[in-house]
C-alpha cells in the first residue's frame, strides 16, 4: 500500500482482528461522560517538548475546535489521541479507553480525515468505500448500503460509478469524509477539511460537519480558518508551544478580548510574528516540476 494511506493502515488494519478476539475483556479506566480526556498529556522529541502537561476534556456529540500556529503541537497530540505516537508522559482516553493500554479499542471507534487525501483514484467511489470498509470486517450487503447512503447524503450518487481520480477537489473531499465514518465511530477527527476548496464546496462540508454531529458523532476538528471555527464549534481549546492557552466557547472568547473576530482572538492569544520554517532537505521533484 503507497506510503500516504499509512495513517489510515495503522488506524484500520487490525480492527478486524480486535473485533473478533473475545480473549480478554476490556474495561473502561474513565467513568465520566466525556469522549476525551486528556491528563498531563506531554510528547518530548529529546530536548524538545512538543506537547507540554495538556489537560482537555472533550464533551459527547461535541464539535472541538482544536487550534493553534503551525508547530503548535496540534498534530502531534492528534497523533497520540490517534494512537500513531505514544506519550513521553501523561494520559488520555478516547471513548473511555485508554490510548496506550487499550490502542486497539480506541482504533475501533474513531475515524481520521487527515490533510491527505486517503482514496484510490483509479478505482470508482464506490468502489473507494468498498475497499476502505472491507478493512473493518463490515458484512459486505450491510457495507454497500451504507455506502450507497452516504453518498447520497453527500449529494453524489449519480458519480458513484466514476473514477475519483477525475473527481473536483470538493468532491473528492466530500467522498474522504464519508469513507471515515463507514464504520459509524463514535470520534470523528477532521483536520483541515476545507482547506483549498471553493466556495460551494466550503459550505456543503461545513454543512456536513454539523450534519455528522446531529447524527451523535463527536468532532475533533482543526482548521486554521478562523471563521469556520468561529461557526462550527461548540468550544475551541487554542494551543500554542505545546500548551494550553485558551478552552471556551466562541463567544466567550471574543467577548473576553473585546472582538467580534476569532482571528483577533486567536492572534491575542498566540501573537502576530509569522512562523516560518524549512527543513534541511528537498524533493527536487517538487522543488523544479518535471524532470
Amino acid at each position: 500500500m503507497p506510503s500516504e494511506y499509512g495513517i489510515y493502515a495503522t488506524i484500520s488494519g487490525n480492527v478486524r482482528r480486535y473485533r473478533m478476539s473475545m480473549q480478554e475483556t476490556v474495561s473502561h479506566p474513565f467513568t465520566s461522560d466525556y469522549a476525551i480526556e486528556l491528563e498531563g498529556l506531554t510528547k518530548s522529541f529529546g530536548d524538545f517538548i512538543a506537547v507540554d502537561h495538556l489537560d482537555m476534556r472533550v464533551g459527547r456529540g461535541e464539535i472541538y475546535g482544536f487550534l493553534g500556529p503551525n508547530g503548535a503541537g496540534k498534530s502531534t497530540t492528534i497523533r497520540m489521541l490517534c494512537t500513531l505516537l505514544a506519550p513521553t508522559a501523561g494520559k488520555a482516553s478516547v471513548a473511555g479507553f485508554d490510548i496506550v493500554r487499550q490502542a486497539g479499542e480506541v482504533r475501533k471507534r474513531i475515524g481520521l480525515v487527515s490533510e491527505k487525501l486517503i482514496m484510490y483514484p483509479r478505482l470508482t467511489a464506490l468502489e473507494n468505500l468498498m475497499f476502505f470498509g472491507g478493512l473493518y470486517g463490515m458484512d459486505k450487503g450491510a457495507l454497500q448500503k451504507k455506502a450507497e447512503d452516504l453518498l447520497e447524503m453527500v449529494k453524489l450518487t449519480s458519480f458513484k460509478d466514476k473514477q475519483v481520480g477525475g473527481f473536483s477537489s470538493g468532491m473528492r473531499q466530500r467522498v474522504n469524509v464519508i469513507r471515515a465514518v463507514l464504520h459509524d465511530p463514535e470520534i470523528l477527527f477532521l483536520d483541515e477539511p476545507t482547506t483549498a476548496l471553493d466556495p460551494q464546496s466550503t459550505r456543503f462540508v461545513r454543512d456536513l460537519v454539523k450534519e455528522l454531529r446531529e447524527r451523535g458523532h463527536t468532532i475533533i476538528l482543526t482548521t486554521h480558518i478562523m471563521e469556520e471555527a468561529d461557526e462550527l464549534s461548540d468550544r475551541v481549546c487554542i494551543i500554542d508551544h505545546g500548551k494550553v492557552m485558551a478552552i471556551n466557547t466562541p463567544q466567550a472568547l471574543k467577548e473576553k478580548f473585546n472582538t467580534t473576530s476569532m482571528l483577533e482572538v486567536f492572534l491575542e492569544l498566540t501573537g502576530r510574528e509569522m512562523r516560518d520554517s524549512a527543513g534541511g532537505r528537498i524533493r527536487m521533484r517538487g522543488a523544479m516540476g518535471r524532470t
